[in-house]
């Protein structure tokens, strides 16, 4: 998602090369990456830990639940179809750029929780 967010910034600078929205989508992106960290999913990812290790003899696909898996599903295509609405128009770039930025910094920033909760067991 990084390396899409990027490429899309990267298109965006076609039309317009020092435009400040360009230079402040990926700051932007972070920034809101960071904020989705703190309040959204650092509680979700140990509130699934906590339901993980509630399971006995835990299989693979009990680790997501059902809806969480059609939830992930609707917003892969809600992303793609995204992108290639905003291809060719400065501002919708922008604007996926920044949040496939922000979603990729929250994913990757959220993971600590998960290495964190396996280095201390």
């Amino acid at each position: 998602m990084l390396l899409k967010g990027s490429s899309l910034l990267l298109e965006a600078s076609t039309f317009e090369k020092n435009h400040i929205w360009l230079w402040l989508s990926a700051p932007v992106g972070i920034l809101l990456g960071f904020v989705k960290i703190k309040y959204l999913f650092r509680k979700s990812c140990r509130k699934n830990l906590i339901r993980i290790d509630s399971l006995t003899q835990a299989k693979v696909w009990q680790f997501y639940r059902p809806g969480f898996i059609i939830f992930l599903i609707l917003m892969i295509i809600l992303g793609e179809r995204l992108s290639e609405f905003a291809h060719g128009k400065y501002p919708y770039l922008i604007a996926v750029g920044i949040l496939d930025i922000a979603l990729s910094t929250a994913l990757f920033g959220s993971s600590y929780v998960f290495w964190a909760d396996k280095a201390f067991k």
